[in-house]
């Protein structure tokens, strides 16, 4: 908690000197800006084709949202962004604290260790995060974030298989700006973030951000007394824009965010299946009995990028992305939340990557486009124990432990193009392709100890066998085309028709056995090649249309696009653990990765969103009521799934983490407002999201699976004439739902209603939750 303290401390200091750098001509406090009703709902540029465009011209399907808007509904972290996006899911995984698990339209990936692509990929700045790890990005000094559904890379660096989440930062002013905000709340919130930018000389302007967030856990752990759920982050961004020439720009950023709250860990749902004790279920879901404690939860990252933009003539414009970013985290995962070592995992993860993308952008009176090229070099590493001490002959296998350690390197490049050409002034045609070529190396090294933990955690055990020793590599190669048309009756309306295909390359899991590697043609050993086979999988692929129809009508009052969809989602990548028995006493004593190409699945829906003024001049005369909504539908079924068994149970398997309905209202009311003399406005919204049935794994499960739930967040935000002060309320979750977002399974439910463990005795059923009702209220300068 100190520390805490102190980078609020930080911060407040930071402000401080921010303000002592302002000038006097700094603008006075009430001098004119944009009408409100413009800065909140008006149209909202995007650079989704990599060009500046509104989002109606844009033939994709975009959900944007501006850094205002996000501010006014009290939107903290990267996950929030789901309940106004639909057919999105956007989750804090399994076990972690900043690890995002990410699916749209059906499409993403779950589990987060080494070896495995993202199918959705998440861009700051245009710079793509190869990792899931500290991808849980908190929400301050954004500009916007956009949300694009559907296969992507024909326009982007990265080949994303689903879609692309873009957090985009405030770009720098030519004037001096500092923005403060301070926050109180329940569950002892406390927060403060500081932003500001310089300009040093006409040419050259330094910008800084800083946030210490903090707050209390919404549960306990009662074994060892911390706080579950609760938050201490730190974070700094830095960035500089330097105008070397007229026609050449060059900007520098750079961030910095350390994690230091203590270990999310799981509620479990059901009692303890093995004497002697008696763990009945907690009362409360956000309490824990894990008793994991030999190392502490703690995530950092940073990163850096160079962008750097040339305009070599009123047509044609050079952009050369470079960047490089680590992070690393240690997680206490105790899977079965008790304080018996039965299915421990003390996990570390390593990621590091360099990036460098170079881009030709052409834009002509009928003819716009890309053509670009990318290179990633990437390294990801996870170790992780599995500390069994409650199975086996305790006498003779005291402290049984599994460790795995897995190293997955990534080498790939791609060459990318896209245009689109204007063959009237209300038709265009766009064509697009990719060729990508990934490149896979992998080490597994399981050995298995007794006397407990490795000496990765603090331990000093007995080897008494290695379960893999497996080096392999290989190579995957991909061509994705894209053609897309394009009519506009009216000039504030968009008619489109896409077809594009995803790519997602193979690699090997990090967490596989060789020892359990079948004998496939029944010689009697087991080959090299059987060996290799069983470790690696293949990629996915996927084919995807698309029809949609964007308009703007009564003078932009009202704005709406709505898409129909259709995937042919083939070899789909389907990762899985199972238990293994290796010292035979009938037990499973460790786990296994199997990872798949389970089959085939049909993904189609339809998405509708948009905003309407419903009235101005209420009350006042400039009083205006708001509506924004969404809503999406997506029936996303397995053609062919085939088990370890050679069986087709495509009719006994779902598609995960993929409710079929979402759906988000938002009503807002701005009206004039005078306080002590004051003027100013005030801003009342009201958002409603719902989010129908959805299933956390393949194999439906009564206990994990969440059944449609519906969260209700309301604000209100009085700010001063000019908006140099501002005051907010926000209170989320209002009706307290308790609603589950991920979990972990190693159990067989039987008929009779009873559980058999599927790895260690006492069996593991956990589930981790959403956020319960919470209430901040903040204070904001802008100056």
């Amino acid at each position: 908690m100190t520390r805490s303290y102190n980078r609020i401390a930080y911060a407040a200091l930071a402000a401080t000197a921010l303000t002592s750098m302002m000038p006097v001509f700094a603008q006075d406090a009430d001098a004119p800006t944009e009408a409100n009703a413009e800065r909140r709902f008006g149209p909202v540029v995007v650079t989704a084709q990599r060009r500046e465009q509104n989002l109606i011209d844009v033939p994709l399907s975009v959900s944007a949202f501006d850094g205002n808007l996000l501010a006014e509904l009290g939107v903290s972290d990267i996950t929030e962004v789901a309940k106004i996006a639909p057919n999105v899911t956007l989750e804090v995984s399994r076990g972690t604290n900043s690890t995002l698990t990410a699916f749209i339209r059906g499409v993403g990936q779950q589990d987060p260790v080494a070896g495995f692509e993202a199918g959705v990929g998440i861009y700051v700045d245009d710079v793509y995060l190869n990792r899931p790890q500290s991808a849980v990005l908190d929400v301050f000094d954004v500009e916007r974030i956009e949300v694009l559904r559907g296969p992507q890379g024909t326009l982007y660096g990265r080949n994303t298989i689903g879609g692309a989440v873009k957090y985009v930062t405030r770009s720098l002013a030519d004037v001096p700006t500092l923005n403060a905000r301070a926050a109180l709340g329940t569950y002892g919130q406390r927060e403060v973030v500081v932003s500001g930018s310089m300009p040093l000389t006409d040419t050259f302007r330094v910008g800084a951000a800083v946030a210490a967030l903090y707050r209390e856990g919404y549960g306990e752990n009662i074994i060892t007394g911390q706080d579950n759920y609760n938050k201490d982050v730190g974070s700094a961004r830095l960035s500089a824009e330097w105008d070397v020439t007229p026609d050449f720009q060059l900007r520098f950023a750079g961030d910095f965010t350390r994690d230091e709250s203590n270990a999310r860990q799981g509620h479990r749902l059901i009692p303890d299946q093995f004497a002697p004790f008696t763990y009945p279920v907690l009362e409360d879901e956000y309490d824990t009995r894990a008793g994991l404690n030999v190392v502490g939860q703690e995530s950092e990252a940073w990163g850096g990028s160079i962008t750097a933009e040339y305009t070599v003539s009123d047509t044609i414009t050079l952009k050369n992305i470079l960047a490089y970013r680590e992070d690393d985290s240690t997680s206490p995962i105790d899977f079965d939340s008790l304080p018996e070592a039965d299915l421990d995992v003390p996990a570390n993860y390593a990621n590091d990557q360099f990036s460098e993308e170079f881009q030709i952008l052409y834009s002509g009176d009928r003819l716009n486009g890309i053509v670009g090229a990318y290179y990633l070099d990437a390294n990801a590493s996870t170790v992780f124990d599995v500390l069994l001490a409650t199975t086996g002959d305790l006498l003779l296998l005291p402290g049984l432990n599994a460790q795995t350690f897995g190293d997955v390197g990534t080498k790939t490049w791609s060459i990318f193009g896209d245009f689109t050409y204007d063959l009237t002034d209300k038709f265009s045609i766009a064509v697009g392709a990719r060729y990508t070529e990934d490149e896979r190396t992998s080490q597994v090294l399981r050995r298995t100890y007794i006397f407990g933990f490795s000496e990765y955690f603090g331990g000093n055990p007995t080897l008494i066998a290695t379960t893999s020793d497996f080096n392999g590599s290989a190579t995957f190669d991909d061509f994705s085309p894209r053609v897309s048309l394009s009519y506009k009756p009216t000039d504030s309306s968009n008619v489109y028709a896409t077809y594009s295909q995803g790519f997602k390359g193979g690699s090997f899991d990090p967490r596989g056995q060789t020892t359990a590697a079948p004998d496939l043609d029944l010689n009697g050993t087991v080959s090299e090649d059987e060996i290799f086979d069983f470790m690696q999988f293949d990629p996915e692929e996927v084919d995807s249309y698309e029809i949609g129809y964007k308009g703007s009508q009564y003078g932009g009052d009202l704005s709406y696009s709505i898409a129909a969809f259709y995937s042919d989602y083939k070899d789909v990548q389907v990762p899985g653990s199972v238990g293994i028995d290796t010292d035979n006493d009938g037990v499973n004593d460790t786990f296994t990765g199997v990872t798949t190409n389970a089959g085939a699945a049909t993904i189609w829906g339809v998405e509708f969103e948009g905003n309407a003024t419903l009235a101005e001049q209420v009350f006042n005369e400039s009083d205006l009521f708001n509506l924004g909504w969404s809503v999406g539908y997506v029936d996303a079924q397995y053609d062919e799934y085939i088990d370890a068994f050679g069986n087709d149970v495509a009719n006994q398997r779902v598609i995960q983490n993929t409710p079929d309905w979402t759906a988000s209202g938002r009503l807002s009311y701005d009206t004039p407002l005078t306080i002590l003399d004051n003027n100013g406005r005030l801003l009342v919204n009201t958002l409603v999201s719902y989010r129908g049935d959805s299933s956390q794994f393949e194999a439906p499960n009564p206990y994990l699976d969440q059944e449609a739930y519906t969260v209700i967040d309301a604000g209100l935000r009085w700010e001063t004439e000019g908006g140099r002060w501002g005051f907010s309320l926000n209170g989320k979750n209002l009706t307290d739902e308790r609603y589950i977002v991920a979990g972990y399974n190693f159990v067989t439910i039987n008929p009779n209603g009873t559980f058999t463990p599927t790895l260690g005795l006492e069996g593991t059923l956990t589930a981790f939750y959403g956020d319960p009702r919470t209430v901040t209220f903040g204070i904001d300068y802008k100056y």
